[in-house]
């Protein structure tokens, strides 16, 4: 990956804690890391704990950017939840869960070329 590319990564999520934010997330842990892998912002949206992939990108040519996120990208994502959520003890291992994909694309489509931004939630299931 490029410096350029992770300057637009770290942007994207930027922009997407923002956002989330703003719809009434509340952020818990940014580019949590484990033995399994990497998410990139786990959040509270009411009772559920949301463990969120970010994808940016700067347009659309190769495709939509959840067409990214692999099957073993899931699993790595799933792994680190349940780490997550088991150094929290019971009381976070029984809460509500979900995982959610935030798409920041930077396709200059928008007024002023502001970014794009789309949240789903339920992106996938375990």
């Amino acid at each position: 990956m490029t410096a350029s590319s992770k300057n637009l990564g770290a942007q994207g999520e930027e922009l997407a804690a923002r956002y989330l934010s703003a719809c009434g997330y509340v952020i818990l842990e940014r580019n949590y890391r484990s033995p399994g892998g990497e998410i990139d912002i786990i959040a509270q949206d009411g009772a559920a704990t949301c463990f969120i992939e970010v994808k940016t990108r700067r347009s659309l040519a190769y495709g939509q950017p959840g067409e990214h996120i692999t099957r073993e990208k899931r699993r790595r994502i799933i792994r680190s939840a349940i780490s997550y959520l088991s150094k929290r003890g019971a009381a976070a291992a029984t809460r509500a869960c979900r995982f959610d994909v935030v798409y920041v694309i930077f396709d200059g489509a928008t007024p002023g070329d502001e970014p794009r931004i789309e949240l789903v939630r339920n992106a996938f299931t375990l």
